[in-house]
């Protein structure tokens, strides 16, 4: 080994040999400055064979001022070699430390400054990754120069370039790491930088920042802990995956080694669990064995305060469906012990104006309950409420999130509790949001444990307040609690079918919604089942009796709007067979509702029941065969009184509604003319005047109405009440609608056929001829239709008295334009006299 006389006079030589490239430095011009560095690397470093490492170090120790200089020197290339130069002398030496008295306030000058000195981009990258190179180095022996580095860091961290953005995080994370005994008392000051830089719009950027976050408070001062989750909580939503591995992993390991971890437990526990809801499978198991890890060290070192629920915790309840795995004793004390500080913050997120808060609180809360267990008991009313509010949500992410919390809740939080804040909600106001909820806290309750509160449930749910309401959305959540308690309880639902059948019928009354209807219609048949009966009619054979008794303490003050009007439309509509075996509660309701006085509303909607009801009378009124006992008290006390006329709109579409109905009664064949007679003079009167209603429709229906009344009961009619009719009949053949024309033409047919044969056509000579009169007049109708209507009745009415028809013939024939029907008919009678 060369002693140190040797190594400085090997020096000498090597320095006397670049004395010339030395004062290059100094020349003005920027080709001598390049050459002079160009020929120290060439007779230094780049010497070949290599100078001995001491004999290299004495050379450059003795003209590192004369390269420092060059760092700031005008022309960038100078400047990139003065750089490179320092960077392999620091490698290829065993100690430097001599030159970083001079090195970095150097790099200071260069990087440190308020505003950038070095405006080579490149060269600011290189200039950090040689501070980076010194810090690796030289490790603890720079604790003398934390300042100045940490001022370098504190600009270079938000450079421009994103390359000295990355470069000066690592530093700073092998700063942190080398000398953490100094590092803390500066660490806060490179927090702002940091955390400037944590939005960059380069994923690898903030990768890089969110590390060195990381580090710094991992090695430095935890003060600034509350400033960083804000910032770090924005990265959970970052769309780069690398960006959210990475802050699950910071998140985790402060969990784990954090010095003062405890106190933050609040703060970052949420943090770490948002990530076991990521959207990929990678980051979510990597979330899920890092808490595993924290709730295992966490129960380790607390041994001795959980030693009793280690030891004597027994058997694992059952999970939740869907889950295959219970969160360990440490994740699950952890999250008990911070409920209360996490908690509020995430139900108050549920609300918050952007979208990506909302889904990832709603994602938080479910693992959150999953880990809480029924230690969420306590915080349950405020839950409830932030669930409520949340599940009406625009998103459909955020719904889907809080039902599933609700059903979690559900399963962890016993019937008897979470009914008792709401039920007495549920009664308070009609709220679709809080029906949602209950429905999913019901689907979530374990099997065999509702029993106990199923009573009060059923009870609550049929309660009117409760039940009935317009709003569509509202009902699809009655319709889904039903659902839930009967899928949930089964056959247990069976002593309660009363309160359940209401409710459902309900539902069905106050909607139009076709598929919501549909939906109804499933849950009866299911509530049919799990009571073992055959179908949805067995339901209807044990329930309308009760449901009509129901409404018996309310019908006579129905109006249109009435709820239990559309109760009982829907009832009578849906209960087929069933309800002709309750018409003796039946046939009352609808006659008092039925009454002239009522709303005419009302009366229009109950005859549109009635109708439907007659017009299918085997299957419904009459399927135990027993309506024709009360037909003609529909006649009579209901179809009769509101012929009437009234003037008003409403009050014409009930007379048209009243004759159809009574036009389905006569189809039904349940009428006969035994029946009829008592009511015939006050049934025929009201028909009559209904012929000359305003509406086409009511004219047209009361024309066939008469026409199968006079078929039906033609033996009943004597001369006086057929006298009574004609001239009425007469004048609709005049009326405006042809249909109208041809229909009552039909109805003289009828007519006709009720003359007996000891009709004295003498006696009543002015009426007969009335009769013919005004039919011949038709018989010259410029439509065919109508003149072979009436040829066909006058054929009919000759045989009455063929001569005077012939006499009625001979005065007209000469005004008829087509005279073929005259001759015709002149013939029909010629015939009936030569055979009499």
């Amino acid at each position: 080994m060369a002693s140190q006389e040797e190594i400085a006079a090997k020096a000498a030589d090597v320095l006397q040999g670049i004395a010339r490239q030395i004062n290059c430095l100094s020349d003005d011009n920027r080709t001598t400055r390049r050459r002079g560095i160009d020929g120290i690397r060439k007779a230094t470093l780049g010497k070949e064979p290599p100078l001995e490492k001491e004999i290299l170090k004495e050379v450059l120790n003795h003209i590192v001022k004369s390269i420092l200089k060059c760092f700031s020197d005008p022309v960038e290339k100078c400047r990139e070699l003065a750089i490179h130069f320092i960077g392999d002398y620091i490698t290829s030496v065993d100690n430097f430390e001599d030159i970083l008295p001079y090195l970095i306030p150097t790099l200071v000058q260069r990087l440190g400054c308020k505003e950038i000195v070095e405006n080579a981009e490149e060269l600011r990258l290189t200039l950090v990754e040689l501070l980076t190179k010194i810090v690796e180095i030289c490790k603890k022996n720079v604790a003398p120069y934390l300042d100045d580095m940490i001022q370098i860091l504190q600009k270079t961290i938000v450079d421009p370039y994103p390359e000295v953005k990355k470069q000066s995080c690592k530093c700073t994370s092998l700063l942190a790491k080398t000398i953490p005994e100094h590092f803390h008392l500066l660490s806060e000051s490179l927090i702002a930088p940091l955390l400037l830089t944590v939005s960059h719009q380069h994923s690898k950027v903030r990768v890089a920042c969110i590390n060195t976050i990381g580090d710094v408070l991992q090695y430095g001062s935890p003060k600034p802990m509350e400033n960083v989750i804000p910032h770090l909580t924005q990265r959970f939503f970052d769309q780069a995956p690398t960006v959210r591995v990475a802050v699950t992993d910071v998140v985790g390991h402060w969990l784990l080694d954090f010095i003062d971890r405890y106190s933050f437990h609040s703060k970052l526990i949420p943090l770490l669990l948002g990530s076991v809801s990521d959207e990929l499978p990678e980051i979510q198991n990597q979330a899920k064995q890092l808490w595993k890890d924290v709730g295992a060290k966490y129960q380790d070192e607390n041994e001795e305060e959980l030693k009793k629920q280690i030891d004597f915790g027994g058997p694992d309840p059952a999970l939740p469906p869907g889950e295959d795995e219970r969160p360990g004793l440490g994740c699950r004390i952890l999250v008990y012990r911070n409920l209360i500080k996490i908690l509020p913050g995430i139900v108050n997120d549920l609300s918050d104006w952007t979208v990506s808060n909302r889904v990832m609180s709603s994602k938080l809360l479910c693992v959150l309950l999953l880990n809480a267990e029924d230690h969420v008991t306590q915080h349950l009313a405020a839950l409830l409420t932030g669930l409520y509010k949340a599940c009406g949500d625009d998103e459909q992410q955020v719904v889907e999130r809080v039902i599933k919390s609700a059903e979690l809740t559900g399963w962890f939080v016993k019937p008897e509790i979470y009914c008792n804040l709401v039920l007495p909600t549920l009664k308070s106001s009609q709220n679709a949001n809080v029906l949602t909820i209950f429905a999913a806290l019901i689907r979530g309750t374990p099997p065999g444990v509702l029993q106990s509160r199923l009573h009060e449930i059923c009870d609550t749910l049929a309660e009117p307040d409760v039940c009935r309401a317009a709003e569509m959305k509202y009902l699809y959540q009655v319709l889904a609690c039903t659902d839930a308690v009967i899928s949930k309880c089964g056959e247990d639902c069976k002593e309660y079918s009363l309160q359940l059948f209401t409710v459902l019928l309900t539902v069905l009354a106050m909607t139009n919604n076709i598929d919501l209807m549909d939906e109804v219609k499933v849950t009866l048949k299911k509530l049919s089942e799990v009571q073992g009966l055959g179908d949805s009619y067995e339901l209807y054979h044990q329930h309308t009796k009760q449901v009509l008794d129901s409404l018996k303490g309310s019908y006579e003050q129905w109006t249109n709007y009435s709820t239990e009007r559309l109760i009982f439309d829907t009832l009578l509509t849906e209960a087929g067979p069933v309800v002709g075996e309750h018409l003796d509660e039946v046939i009352p309701m609808l006659k008092t509702n039925l009454r002239p006085e009522k709303d005419p509303e009302l009366r229009l909607k109950l005859f549109s029941l009635l109708s439907r009801l007659v017009t299918n009378a085997s299957y419904t009124l009459n399927s135990q065969e027993r309506f024709g006992d009360f037909v003609i008290v529909v006649v009579k006390d209901m179809i009769i009184p509101n012929c009437v006329w009234h003037a008003g709109r409403t009050s014409a579409a009930v007379r048209t509604i009243t004759v159809s109905c009574l036009w389905a009664l006569f189809q039904s064949e349940l009428l006969t003319d035994v029946k009829l007679n008592p009511i015939l003079d006050d049934l025929v009167t009201q028909l009559v005047s209904l012929l000359e209603d305003d509406v086409r429709t009511t004219r047209l229906v009361t024309c066939r109405v008469l026409q199968k009344l006079l078929t039906l009961c033609k033996h009943s009619f004597d001369p006086e009440r057929l006298h009574k009719m004609y001239m009425e009949l007469l004048k609709r053949m005049d009326d405006s609608n042809d249909e109208v024309r041809v229909a009552t033409a039909r109805t003289f047919s009828a007519y006709f056929n009720c003359f007996q044969s000891d009709y004295d056509a003498s006696f009543y000579r002015a009426h007969l001829e009335e009769m013919y009169k005004g039919l011949l007049v038709h018989l010259d109708d410029p439509d065919p239709i109508i003149q072979d209507a009436v040829f066909d009745v006058l054929k009919q009415a000759a045989s009455i008295c063929p001569a005077m028809l012939q006499r009625q013939i001979d005065d007209v024939k000469h005004k008829h334009r087509i005279p073929k029907y005259c001759n015709h008919l002149s013939e029909h009678i010629n015939t009936l006299q030569s055979s009499s």
